[in-house]
């Protein structure tokens, strides 16, 4: 039984990985489960330099999910290199590096400082604000997610995967534009913008007022924009919103996913991602499926 996948010649001993954001640089989660199990672990976003993150309260739970606007708080690419990736290293599995910003300039300084270091992908996270072009995400207009992966290619010496924002008319046409411009993987979709008001303190649950909302709440939506993605383009498709089990894994390869991230069923089963890379195996005994491969893009 073959569960290998491969995104843009890279090889994955399975098509698990885990979402940025969610499971910090892995080394909380290596006291449960050897990460090796995985088939690549993605880094919290850094930047180039420190960020502290937005003011708190920044977590509220909602009925099936959750809101974050943890404002992408990290300690900027030094110590991502000094302590993380060497960290990392140790396991049997892919790095991937998510990669934020808040100019385009940004963004190219963190690809360049990471060329010569051993990160097998850079997944670039367009949701930041483009505070050059008054705060929309670099991630919602076309033009301005082209521009933006065009200049990362230029530095960039590993494959580039554009994590696309789902908080947009058409998300054909944002995977479309990244295809276009060199991307070479698309991962989707980001956190879908959300609110909560605490009605008893007549106040906003979180102090940004919004924030990304995760988990299975937003599941229908990914596979439905992770569908259509994959149906836009020829590049490989990282699928993720609201997994949980293998079975939910299963919705998103079956739509076009190559692979898949796991991120919020982290935070209340520290197992979650090794359980569905075990789920998808489960799955394929139980069809008798010999390869991975022959599922993805099975549903038409």
């Amino acid at each position: 039984m073959n569960t290998k996948v491969t995104l843009a010649g890279v090889e994955l001993k399975n098509p698990v990985m885990t979402a940025s954001g969610t499971f910090g640089s892995g080394a909380e989660y290596s006291e449960f489960y050897d990460l090796g199990a995985l088939g690549a672990v993605v880094t919290k976003g850094v930047a180039n330099t420190p960020w502290p993150g937005n003011p708190t309260p920044r977590i509220a739970e909602t009925a099936s999910g959750m809101l974050n606007a943890i404002g992408l708080q990290n300690p900027g690419m030094d110590v991502l290199i000094e302590r993380d990736l060497p960290f990392l290293k140790k396991f049997d599995t892919k790095i991937v590096v998510n990669v934020c910003g808040k100019t385009t300039e940004d963004y190219c300084q963190v690809v360049e400082r990471l060329s010569a270091e051993p990160v097998d992908f850079l997944e670039i996270n367009v949701s930041c604000p483009n505070v050059k072009e008054g705060g929309i995400a670099f991630g919602q207009n076309p033009k301005a997610l082209e521009a933006i992966t065009r200049e990362v290619k230029k530095y960039a010496k590993q494959p580039v995967i554009m994590k696309l924002s789902p908080n947009v008319t058409d998300i054909s046409e944002m995977a479309r534009a990244a295809e276009c411009a060199g991307a070479d993987i698309i991962s989707l979709i980001n956190t879908i913008t959300g609110m909560k008001i605490d009605i008893h303190k007549r106040t906003f649950a979180l102090a940004n007022k919004t924030g990304g909302m995760s988990g299975p709440a937003v599941k229908p939506v990914a596979v439905r924009m992770v569908y259509q993605a994959a149906h836009a383009v020829k590049i490989p498709v990282i699928g993720m919103g609201g997994i949980c089990t293998g079975e939910d894994a299963m919705e998103f390869i079956l739509a076009g996913a190559t692979a898949v991230s796991v991120g919020t069923a982290n935070f209340r089963n520290p197992y979650a991602a090794k359980e569905v890379a075990e789920g998808i195996e489960d799955y394929m005994k139980k069809y008798q499926v010999e390869d991975i491969r022959s599922l993805i893009g099975a549903v038409e």
